[in-house]
């Protein structure tokens, strides 16, 4: 996302302060921008408008910034700045103990706020780009009792140490895998995971089941994991759970 896309809530109970920011964020590009001079106001139009910033008065009629900070970070990480016209040490450590990412005080300069405002939307993008890349991430791994499945570097591990299995093999056991405790037929595994007709490969994917089963199995004469299914397939299950 564009950060000139951003929501912003802006919180103060002087509305010269409030016309003063909207201004500055809207000649920086900032379109979407909430306005309240209560702590009330400001948690409604939160709950109402999920911003993706707040710049937060700190002394409101109604309550204190600090509440509505507390307030946001229950559900969202999304940078909060406080404005104050405290600029005291012990109130800034407060701020930012309580889960403010800046703390700005008053008097302060329009291109100043506006420049922070940009440097944290920045930040929270790449943070939560970073996240979505670590879940992909771990989209890519598959777990299954003692297994573990690394698509990436096309490694299977069983109680965290690895195991030598032929290309076919691990193809046969990504996709039991990708499907653990369904039935998968002969003919599926020659169409979608081989990419062969079924036609003469009865005896094939026999073969192949029980080299995994020696690979796989404490006891591949008495199957744990990969089950027969009489007259339908195999199934990658756990007996005795």
């Amino acid at each position: 996302m564009n950060i000139k896309d951003s929501k912003i809530l802006i919180v103060d109970d002087e509305i010269e302060i409030l016309n003063l920011l909207k201004i500055a964020l809207k000649k920086e590009g900032f379109d979407n921008i909430y306005e309240a001079q209560t702590g009330k106001d400001a948690i409604e139009k939160f709950e109402q408008h999920s911003p993706d910033l707040a710049i937060l008065d700190v002394m409101l009629p109604d309550m204190e910034g600090y509440d509505i900070c507390k307030h946001i970070r229950k559900t969202s990480n999304i940078p909060v700045l406080f404005l104050s016209a405290k600029g005291e040490e012990l109130d800034r450590i407060m701020g930012l103990a309580i889960g403010a990412d800046d703390y700005i005080t008053k008097p302060f300069s329009l291109k100043e706020v506006s420049l922070r405002v940009k440097i944290q939307l920045k930040r929270n993008s790449i943070i939560s780009e970073m996240s979505k890349e670590v879940e992909e991430i771990k989209e890519k791994k598959l777990s299954f009792g003692p297994f573990e499945i690394d698509e990436d570097k096309i490694e299977v591990k069983k109680n965290g140490e690895a195991i030598d299995l032929k290309p076919k093999e691990y193809k046969m056991f990504l996709y039991m895998m990708k499907h653990k405790n369904q039935i998968i037929s002969k003919e599926k595994f020659c169409d979608e995971v081989w990419g062969e007709d079924f036609f003469g490969f009865d005896n094939t994917i026999m073969v192949h089941i029980r080299r995994l089963r020696e690979k796989i199995e404490d006891n591949p004469s008495k199957p744990r994991y990969i089950v027969n299914v009489k007259g339908l397939g195999y199934k990658l299950t756990d007996k005795e759970n």
